[in-house]
């Protein structure tokens, strides 16, 4: 996960831990793509507004590096153009941060199922 408040970082913690494992937790983006390429998570959760490296530059960079991990938004920008972009730069998900307790898990969840083989198909 990636926030510049840790605070933000510890509630989205102890949000997600009781069904997700939280491996890593960083405050600005450039420690978070040395994060992701060493934890190769599945999925990374981050703000748009970090210092060092924006969360939307991280998120194509990061598609690059370990397109196996997916990408969530969390913003408190609630504006179309963001959304947009971050979809472009390759996230599976974004939540408004006023939203995140409903939200969240549910993002995480279609991010996760993506790439899943449909029920009853045939896996090699």
């Amino acid at each position: 996960m990636a926030d510049d408040h840790p605070g933000i970082l510890r509630a989205f913690q102890r949000l997600l831990e009781p069904s997700c494992e939280v491996v890593g937790c960083v405050t600005d983006g450039v420690a978070l793509l040395a994060a992701a390429n060493s934890l190769n998570p599945d999925v990374i959760v981050l703000d748009v507004a970090m210092p060092s490296l924006d969360g939307l530059s991280a998120c194509g960079r990061i598609k690059r590096a370990t397109p196996r991990s997916k990408v969530v938004v969390v913003t408190a920008a609630n504006d179309a153009a963001i959304r947009e972009e971050a979809f472009t730069a390759g996230a599976s998900g974004f939540v408004l941060k006023h939203r995140v307790v409903e939200d969240l898990h549910r993002a995480i969840q279609r991010a996760l199922e993506e790439d899943a083989p449909p029920p009853g198909a045939a896996v090699a």
